[in-house]
């Protein structure tokens, strides 16, 4: 069954970025001027996902209002002849997917979250896609996915390897032998292991295809870390009873879920930026000789 739907996932807090988010969604902060959540929706498109849920919170609607249409501002820059922003913003409702909206009532965890896009997926493979990993590689990491699920058919979850003294911050795997170079089986799926007890140093990022069973395993599952319904517990469970894959993504993974890694990104993207690139460029040269002349007194 070919793979046409994906789950966004962004009714979170956003506790790290505060004061900036009391009343803004952390996906709505830009990444010079796109919001984040823009580049999963663009991610999906690209990956020829033709169905979209964004699982939302209380004051999230402009996450809604994003994606919507704003026939004032599209006659203003019509009368005042800005005829390339009026593209830009009609591109963003015109952007060739079709996005519907859940909210979840309780911060209540990633699983939980998934679990309420049940009706929506049916009896369907679909793709999880985490609004705070934005990826980088020649084909998009989703479609990576879904390519391997041509082939095998079963849920596959996105992996990369990360710095042994940071894995408690992540779901991590145990592999168990390898498909081909980049796919692996996995014997357990642990979230948030302590570092002397992580099973290997490959993390789960924000990327994951999964059968429709696992809505059986959410129904059940037993809140655990911190209290949530965890979505690796539900998956290792379902790995005891059909196989689960891990891909290894050698791509660059850009993290915008905490500061430094969102600032680190923003300067990434503004050296790329057509607007920005040259006098951003020009200034991080100027500062870096600055900073150098600092550090020598």
């Amino acid at each position: 069954m070919k793979v046409r739907k994906a789950v966004i996932p962004a009714a979170g807090l956003g506790t790290r970025f505060l004061p900036a988010t009391k009343a803004m969604p952390k996906e709505m902060l830009p990444i010079v001027d796109k919001p984040t959540i823009q580049f999963i929706v663009e991610e999906a498109k690209k990956s020829g996902i033709e169905d979209i849920l964004i699982v939302t919170g209380k004051s999230k609607r402009s996450i809604e209002d994003h994606f919507d249409a704003n026939p004032e501002l599209e006659q203003d820059l019509a009368a005042t002849g800005k005829d390339e922003l009026l593209k830009l913003t009609q591109d963003i409702t015109d952007l060739g997917v079709n996005l519907y909206f859940t909210r979840q009532p309780h911060p209540a965890g990633l699983g939980d979250a998934i679990y309420r896009a049940r009706s929506f997926v049916a009896d369907e493979p679909f793709v999880v896609m985490l609004g705070d990993d934005l990826m980088d590689d020649k084909i998009p990491l989703t479609k990576q996915l879904m390519n391997d699920y041509e082939k095998t058919h079963a849920s596959t979850i996105a992996v990369m390897k990360v710095p042994h003294e940071e894995v408690s911050k992540y779901g991590v795997i145990a592999p168990e032998g390898k498909i081909d170079d980049k796919l692996y089986n996995v014997k357990k799926f642990v979230e948030k292991p302590a570092v002397k007890d992580a099973p290997s140093d490959f993390a789960i990022i924000g990327r994951y295809l999964l059968t429709p069973e696992i809505f059986d395993i959410l129904e059940n599952q037993k809140p655990g870390r911190g209290g949530e319904i965890q979505l690796t517990d539900a998956i290792d469970t379902m790995n005891k009873t059909q196989r689960v894959f891990a891909h290894v993504f050698d791509g660059q993974r850009h993290d915008v879920g905490n500061k430094e890694g969102y600032l680190e990104t923003s300067i990434q993207y503004g050296l790329k930026h057509p607007q920005t690139r040259d006098a951003l460029r020009k200034y991080i040269i100027d500062l870096g000789k600055k900073l150098e002349k600092e550090d020598k007194k």
